[in-house]
């Protein structure tokens, strides 16, 4: 397919335990993977990833039973999605630590892959992510995620697409969505039980103690995952995290510029602190324009 510039994303195709798996790539330098949320795939980003591989080589995967990826047997675990991560980045040819970013259910497969293969990772961005848990608080303590009636999902959800800013992005979401459920539907229905039951404070806390840096973006109009759940994760990475003001579920799709710019300052701060945690030695580059 030809391509307008040379960060546009390149699809690829490649196979895993014997199944199918697709991922764009764009750019060159450091490694940043990204990973999609539930229900979509790396193509509703593809005005936002380019602008992250200037001076970066983005990878962003389709996950299993996403997209033209084939599914996984049996029920979803966040190790089985973390082991496909570490085996497309194989095949891939990464051979360094990666930055890794993550959206909503993506974030919650970010964090369980710099769990599960430390050696993978050079630093996360959880954005709108999942594993915080966290419904809301009440008088008798925390109540869950997995407690939240599958209808107050469905009426919040819409929400998301009223205001007039966030319109263009309705149909990409869409579109991914759709395809997503005639196509695959029992893995969108895998994926969303292990959304709903999704509790990676632990882990969160356990990456944060080893020096992994770690930053949590959420936008404070989101309906999908509530301020309760993001402060769930604040406390557990012992960091107050940064709220994008006016920003829904998806701000990322509606303002690709702002993500772009937010996120590689992120990573050039997680490159520097990763290289101080390091101490003398080896330097690497970061991504970004001055990469």
């Amino acid at each position: 397919m030809p391509q307008s510039s040379r960060d546009d994303l390149r699809w690829h195709r490649t196979t895993l335990d014997g199944r199918a798996a697709f991922y764009g790539e764009a750019g060159d330098g450091p490694p940043v993977v990204f990973i999609h949320g539930w229900g979509l795939t790396a193509r509703a980003y593809a005005r936002t990833l380019p602008l992250l591989a200037r001076g970066a080589r983005v990878i962003a995967p389709a996950l299993p039973g996403f997209g033209r990826s084939d599914p996984l047997p049996g029920a979803y675990t966040w190790e089985k999605l973390a082991r496909w991560i570490d085996l497309l980045l194989e095949h891939a040819g990464v051979d360094e630590p990666a930055f890794l970013v993550g959206h909503s259910f993506g974030g919650g497969v970010a964090t369980a892959t710099a769990s599960h293969f430390p050696e993978r990772v050079r630093s996360l961005v959880l954005v709108n992510s999942i594993g915080g848990s966290v419904w809301k608080q009440g008088r008798r303590g925390e109540r869950l995620l997995s407690d939240r009636p599958l209808w107050d999902w469905g009426l919040r959800l819409p929400t998301e697409f009223a205001r007039r800013d966030y319109r263009r992005v309705l149909p990409v979401v869409a579109r991914d969505f759709v395809t997503n459920a005639i196509v695959n539907p029992r893995s969108l229905a895998r994926a969303a039980t292990l959304a709903r039951t999704a509790d990676l404070r632990d882990e969160l806390a356990g990456l944060c103690a080893s020096g992994l840096p770690v930053s949590i973006l959420w936008g404070n109009q989101d309906r999908v995952v509530p301020e309760a759940a993001f402060v769930a994760m604040c406390d557990a990475a012992g960091a107050p995290g940064d709220v994008i003001t006016e920003g829904g579920h998806s701000w990322l799709i509606a303002d690709p510029e702002g993500f772009g710019e937010l996120v590689t300052n992120s990573l050039t701060i997680h490159a520097l602190l990763e290289r101080k945690n390091r101490g003398p030695g080896r330097t690497e580059a970061a991504p970004g324009p001055a990469a």
